[in-house]
């Protein structure tokens, strides 16, 4: 088994509940302008590194007559997705040797997977399964926003907590976390050179703001809890004598939080993410 991601890196609920924030239906507009699908073709999907499998979730219900396959090299992350989601095949795999042959998908996606992999093997490996004239899509996150609540600024408890961890190895450098960053103008660049054309690139702008009236009160508090789930996860994933009290403190500000947005109380914190599509196709 496989587990270096979840345990060290992300955990499930972090990347599960964040993600399934950012590929909710109301912003499928922006990524279906930018992925170039048809929405009623029989086709067969292929999205390498899932993880706990919210996009290839989202994928099922915007490509309906799709056949979705998601691999993944972290074993929790697999076993979590074929617990929760239905009508997908989900496997262990790994993105440098994927298990399939030559020309077996028409399209293969991606989501802040390519900055881990060495680029030719990356690009590589999907130009090998995919289909004369299949589609390459690759997910790239890019700067965004971030401003905080100001109930939810780091508590005293965390700030000890944080300062009794050991300093250690570099983390990025132990796990092969973010080792090929590319630019936004080399990303498309790579692609081109790694033998995939008419190549283009777009980006999809996610605002999560809970006060927003745009947004229903069960989304605007599945962002809170995201949010509440992201800082728990950090601390679990470390062993320290001063956890107990940072997870109390994160739970009490982040029920603090739901609070006042029950009450109506605005906070207008907000998280806005800018992903980056770079599409490619194969000849």
């Amino acid at each position: 088994m496989n587990n270096i991601w979840s345990e060290n890196v992300q955990g499930i609920n972090t990347l599960y509940l964040s993600r399934k924030l950012r590929f909710d239906d109301m912003f499928f507009e922006q990524y279906e302008k930018l992925f170039g699908i048809d929405k009623n073709a029989d086709i067969k999907i292929l999205e390498i590194g899932c993880g706990p499998g919210a996009l290839s979730e989202a994928l099922r219900r915007w490509y309906k007559d799709a056949q979705i396959t998601a691999i993944d090299r972290d074993s929790n992350f697999i076993s979590f997705a074929k617990e929760n989601i239905s009508g997908i095949d989900f496997r262990e795999g790994d993105a440098v040797k994927l298990p399939f042959g030559d020309c077996s998908f028409d399209i293969t996606i991606s989501n802040t997977v390519q900055e881990h992999i060495e680029p030719t093997a990356f690009w590589g490996e999907q130009l090998r399964v995919l289909k004369p004239g299949g589609v390459c899509l690759c997910l790239s996150a890019r700067k965004g926003l971030q401003c905080n609540a100001p109930c939810l600024e780091t508590t005293e408890a965390e700030k000890e907590f944080w300062e009794s961890i050991p300093k250690s190895e570099n983390e990025r450098e132990k796990y092969g976390v973010c080792q090929y960053p590319m630019s936004e103008a080399e990303l498309p660049a790579s692609m081109e050179k790694n033998g995939f054309y008419d190549v283009t690139t777009g980006y999809a702008i996610i605002d999560l703001t809970p006060d927003a009236p745009k947004y229903s009160p069960q989304m605007a508090e599945m962002m809170i809890e995201a949010m509440r789930q992201c800082a728990l996860e950090a601390v679990e994933s470390v062993h320290s004598y001063y956890a107990e009290k940072a997870i109390s403190a994160i739970n009490a500000k982040y029920d603090e939080r739901l609070n006042l947005y029950r009450k109506g109380v605005k906070q207008w914190d907000t998280s806005v993410s800018v992903t980056m599509v770079i599409r490619g196709v194969k000849r």
